[in-house]
């Protein structure tokens, strides 16, 4: 008698993301964002304030930009929102491929969105359908998720607060390959002049060139993630970045749309590949909120935290601050 081969077992020895710690990330995300400016943000109006203050050509650039640093202090302070939009929420699940997401990882991401809003009384924002029944939800649900897929076993949670005017002030568009460069440019700048003045600024401005229709605009909107001060993907896109930034500023718009030259702190580009007879692109802008914020779910072991880190987006990640 042949006998067979012992049965194995296979253990995936990938750790599994909690829904309870995602959902828990998410109520925390929305009283950070909703409260108080990113680091990286109000570092850049301090900054840019420091500059305004003692030019008196700017003195109206500096009011604006003392008003925005009053209201994150008094929103810090009293624990009140700093925009009277208080969003719909967006939340972005970062996973390392050495790890496993269950299927039910955004389970408790509405309960949670409807607890934050409801005890910060913060504005419920979002109807129950965009043509067919636009009644208020009353709890600003459904949350809009979305998982992506990156190298490696950490995995971070990005929740973001998106007002209508800034979303509003957004455009996706199918240029043709000749429009190039220069095409771009011209329709970032075209809308900045339609639409800026209603988008808070200045702006962060988020640029997504490449993939397919309905790829592109998540580029954008990804790109607004990025610290303010951390360098591009490479020096081609540094250098287009910095290109589109000065013509933004040029149309004089300025800060609280009152005139200037700080219409914008920054452009962030993301690129992607695309069809050779296409050139997708989306342009989402960020108020002058901009209210976003990372956590860290897992290091980069693939070990599951017990809390949500919260991440400072002025330390890079070896720890050193951002230029």
């Amino acid at each position: 008698m042949i006998e067979s081969p012992v049965d194995t077992v296979c253990v995936d020895e990938r750790v599994s993301v909690d829904p309870t710690l995602v959902s828990r990330a998410v109520e925390m995300g929305i009283r950070s964002a909703a409260t108080r400016l990113r680091p990286d943000m109000l570092h850049a109006i301090e900054r840019a304030y420091a500059i305004a203050r003692v030019d008196q050509n700017r003195s109206r650039e500096a009011s604006v930009l003392e008003q925005i640093m009053e209201n994150d202090r008094i929103g810090r302070a009293d624990n009140a929102p700093i925009c009277q939009d208080t969003g719909s929420v967006w939340v972005c699940l970062e996973a390392g491929d050495e790890t496993m997401v269950p299927a039910d990882v955004f389970a408790g991401v509405d309960e949670a969105v409807g607890h934050a809003y409801e005890e910060g009384r913060l504005r419920m924002s979002i109807v129950r359908d965009a043509l067919f029944d636009r009644t208020n939800t009353r709890t600003n649900t459904p949350a809009f998720c979305e998982i992506r897929v990156v190298p490696g076993r950490a995995v971070k949670l990005h929740v973001m607060l998106k007002g209508g005017g800034s979303d509003n002030a957004s455009r996706l568009v199918m240029l043709p390959p000749s429009a190039g460069p220069e095409g771009i440019v011209a329709e970032v700048v075209q809308l900045v002049r339609e639409k800026a003045a209603n988008a808070c600024p200045p702006l962060i401005i988020g640029v997504g060139v490449g993939t397919t229709f309905d790829k592109v605009a998540s580029l954008a909107k990804h790109a607004l993630l990025r610290p303010l001060g951390s360098p591009a993907k490479n020096e081609e896109a540094g250098l287009f970045e910095a290109r589109i930034l000065e013509a933004v500023n040029a149309t004089g718009i300025g800060a609280g749309a009152l005139g200037g030259d700080l219409t914008a702190l920054a452009v962030h580009l993301e690129t992607a590949p695309c069809h050779i007879a296409a050139l997708p692109l989306a342009i989402n802008m960020g108020c002058c909120a901009m209210r976003s914020c990372t956590f860290l779910l897992t290091d980069e072991e693939g070990i599951l935290l017990e809390e949500p880190k919260l991440l400072d987006p002025l330390q890079s990640e070896e720890g050193s601050d951002h230029v």
